[in-house]
């Protein structure tokens, strides 16, 4: 009776054994060996497959992404307001040349209108969207001849803009031909336009 009553118990110890010894040789065979690297494998697989995602999302994007790169530098382009020079050290030849055009203008000759200095000077700020190009002047000319100098660098393309407007009273030769005669502006000002924004200037 004694013996009929330990095997139940013997067994289901076995059983406990058993099953202890393959959990041990699972972790110890099975999992580092196989469950480890195939998880390894998979994550690599899936990680892969996201990547040629992405690419093939690039690939077929690269079309509309040429097409809106071109239609914003054509836009840019048709814009009058931006200088159409693609570094500040041509834009600002181009001002000094829109400044000696538009002297010339005002008063053929040099005669009642004439540049003293003019300059490039350094904006303070160079790291926003629409970097300035600014230029500083000094002129002389006569009342009728300075509104018609700011006239014509304000109101031409591409758009230009006068700030530090500086006018004093001098009175000094206007003419070779009447020295002495009439009261002249001693004028300074800042002249200054902008370039393309970045995305625009580096669009094919």
């Amino acid at each position: 009776m004694r013996a009929a009553e330990v095997r139940p118990r013997d067994r289901w110890l076995a059983l406990g054994v058993l099953v202890a010894l393959l959990a041990v040789a699972y972790l110890v065979l099975v999992h580092p060996w196989w469950t480890v690297p195939m998880r390894e494998a998979g994550a690599q697989i899936e990680a892969l497959q996201q990547r040629e995602l992405r690419a093939r999302t690039v690939l077929q994007q690269a079309p509309q992404v040429e097409a809106r790169a071109l239609e914003v530098s054509e836009r840019y382009a048709r814009t009058p307001g931006f200088l159409p020079e693609r570094s500040p050290e041509l834009a600002t030849a181009s001002l000094v040349q829109r400044l000696e055009s538009a002297v010339a203008e005002a008063s053929p000759g040099n005669r009642s209108c004439a540049i003293v200095n003019r300059s490039p000077m350094q904006p303070p700020r160079q790291d926003a969207r629409y970097p300035r190009v600014v230029v500083q002047a000094r002129v002389r000319c006569g009342a009728p001849e300075l509104a018609a100098l700011l006239h014509a660098l304000e109101s031409g393309a591409p758009r230009l803009f006068v700030d530090n407007l500086n006018v004093l009273s001098q009175r000094h030769f206007l003419a070779a031909e009447a020295p002495g005669q009439g009261v002249g502006l001693d004028v300074s000002f800042d002249l200054y336009g902008f370039l393309q924004p970045a995305e625009a200037a580096d669009a094919p």
